[in-house]
């Protein structure tokens, strides 16, 4: 479990320090207070990316040179320091060259609001869910990304230049071949190992007989990859941009057989929760142990049927820090009540 957290110069917070309970904490306060802020930095401090933002720039407190966290997690001391200029990290006092050893550390689950554009939003969406869950199963699965990320924007660079060569461009295909095959792959198997438990998870959270959720995988780079990037080339030349590979990736979901883009908004919400239960039961599974999960302030936002089948589904036993404006619905009694107010954290 994380039992401690200390940030500082993190988002809107100079700086706070607190310390969790096993089981159920509960974050309670008015809105624009930093409940999320917490969660997100319970979460970069654990996987050092924020389920928010795709950069660590904005997490910086405004004026302030750089942030700090600083928290114990099943025992291991974990430290991050993070400005424009440099990154720190140190695992039990002991400064890491790489990420590699931190990251096996500690594994998440963030539950958000902002989750039905997984069912609303476009396929980036949906790639960053899955990039999401892979980094936390396979420890080669960052590397790949990266690797295919640095490659891409070469080749797209290059793509914009005018006076580029094509066999300049093509210098970067066998890199983003070879990564994107990695990618494609593991993809593939995770939204295989995904589906029965996102299927599970609908229907015990609001699904109704008929409404069987499916997870389809639809990758960007067709049936060949190293074919599919030569026969592009023109197309690639005159749009300036690479049309084939992962990044063109699609998680398609569907729900009774017919897209989910058909489904009301309330199918739609449980279908979001159900891919983050997913995750959570397979990190259970693959690990044999339980990830941190965050829930920022979703509760409003479902009826009182929704709300109890989601805690009941919930992994059992696993830590969980739940934010909120008000939790006088559920059973608080084997929880920790923490009140957020004027950026100060007390326990109720």
């Amino acid at each position: 479990m994380l039992s401690a957290l200390k940030l500082r110069d993190f988002r809107c917070f100079q700086a706070l320090e607190t310390e969790f309970a096993p089981g159920v904490n509960v974050i309670v306060g008015p809105n624009a207070q930093g409940k999320t802020s917490l969660l997100e930095a319970a979460c970069v401090l654990l996987r050092l990316q924020s389920p928010r933002t795709s950069t660590l720039g904005p997490l910086v407190r405004i004026g302030s040179v750089g942030l700090v966290l600083d928290g114990f997690y099943a025992g291991n001391h974990l430290q991050f320091y993070y400005s424009s200029r440099r990154k720190k990290l140190a695992l039990d006092s002991v400064e890491q060259r790489s990420a590699a050893d931190y990251l096996k550390i500690g594994r998440v689950v963030w539950f958000s609001n902002a989750d039905m554009a997984l069912v609303q939003g476009g396929a980036e969406e949906r790639r960053r869910y899955l990039d999401f869950v892979a980094v936390q199963l396979d420890a080669s699965y960052r590397r790949h990304l990266r690797d295919y990320e640095t490659a891409l924007r070469s080749r797209n660079r290059l793509l914009k230049q005018p006076g580029a060569a094509w066999r300049q461009i093509a210098a970067f295909d066998a890199p983003l071949i070879t990564a994107g095959t990695a990618l494609t792959e593991a993809r593939a198997r995770l939204v295989e190992e995904l589906s029965p438990h996102a299927a599970a998870a609908q229907l015990a959270i609001g699904g109704a007989a008929g409404e069987a959720l499916a997870l389809r995988y639809v990758p960007g780079v067709g049936d060949n990859f190293a074919v599919n990037l030569e026969a592009s080339r023109d197309e690639d030349w005159r749009l300036r941009q690479t049309r084939v590979g992962p990044h063109r990736d699609e998680l398609a979901l569907e729900l009774g057989g017919l897209p989910s883009a058909l489904a009301s908004e309330g199918q739609q919400r449980t279908l979001a929760l159900a891919l983050r239960l997913a995750q959570a039961r397979l990190i259970e599974a693959r690990h044999e142990a339980l990830p941190l999960l965050l829930l920022d302030d979703i509760f409003g936002e479902l009826d009182l049927n929704r709300r109890n089948a989601l805690l009941a589904h919930l992994p059992s036993g696993a830590q969980q820090i739940i934010t909120t404006t008000h939790f006088d619905w559920a059973d608080t009694a084997a929880a920790r009540v923490f009140k957020l107010e004027n950026r100060l954290l007390t326990t109720a």
